[in-house]
């Protein structure tokens, strides 16, 4: 059985990184900063990957957030995924080759789906994440593009077929009404979408704690967890939650372990 995941969402805008709460962002800091207060590089160790995604309001500038996702490679030996402001394969390429493991989509997933099964044709559907974020709205769930600020007349069911038929390789779930609350993933959309996709989940929005990611990695189609809570999840938090974890026989690795077999 697959190992299951603990990942940190970083939200990049217009070089910052920011906190986000319903998709509304409020500055934290640049990469020198986090480092330096919030000591990021040494609970990495803690952690199974790293995704990063650009929130920029204006005009995404594709080489400076390479530049970005380059120097979290450098000092952050973890998988990182990279996405926002895709809309080339040239784009894809580039976070590729500044260190990026995986990309995530979002608003190219509608908008092109030509060059979304262009960019899976030359690096695999495994190295494609789709990030998708809803909304709840009288009793049924939105989907959203464009940093949340466009609804698609899409329902949820049939969204997530065409996501399998263009061959993404997981599913990045977010809930924009849960993000930076802390009180919990929305379990409701999370059965929702388990029921209909066969494709392995990330769920983000609303972790506030180590009960909170226990939780959601004991469904069976969630792959990881993910959380992008700076003030709750940072410092020593991270460790002891994957402690907690462990402790609690949830299938994750054991980092120390497993980086000692690679000495």
């Amino acid at each position: 059985m697959l190992r299951k995941r603990i990942i940190f969402s970083l939200i990049y805008s217009d070089g910052y990184f920011m906190q986000s709460r319903n998709f509304r962002l409020q500055k934290v800091g640049n990469l020198n900063w986090l480092e330096k207060n919030y000591r990021f590089q040494s609970i990495a160790f803690a952690l199974d990957e790293l995704i990063v995604l650009n929130a920029s309001k204006t005009e995404k500038n594709i080489t400076e957030f390479a530049k970005t996702v380059s120097d979290l490679v450098n000092d952050v030996f973890i998988p990182i995924a990279a996405g926002g402001g895709i809309r080339t394969l040239e784009d894809a390429e580039l976070l590729f080759n500044s260190g990026a493991d995986k990309i995530v989509l979002n608003s190219l997933l509608f908008q092109d789906p030509n060059m979304v099964m262009k960019i899976i044709e030359n690096y695999g559907s495994q190295s494609v994440v789709a990030s998708v974020d809803c909304k709840l709205n009288l009793g049924s769930y939105e989907i959203f593009i464009n940093n949340g600020t466009k609804k698609l007349d899409y329902d949820i069911q049939k969204y997530l077929i065409y996501l399998e038929e263009l061959g993404v390789g997981e599913i990045y779930l977010n809930s924009i009404d849960r993000d930076g609350t802390g009180f919990g993933y929305d379990f409701d959309l999370i059965k929702i979408v388990e029921d209909i996709t066969k494709l392995p989940l990330i769920i983000a929005g609303g972790a506030g704690n180590e009960n909170h990611l226990a939780k959601g990695l004991q469904i069976n189609k969630v792959s990881a967890v993910a959380t992008a809570n700076l003030f709750n999840f940072i410092g020593n938090s991270i460790p002891n939650a994957r402690d907690y974890l462990l402790d609690n026989g949830l299938n994750l690795s054991n980092r120390v372990f497993d980086t000692l077999d690679l000495i």
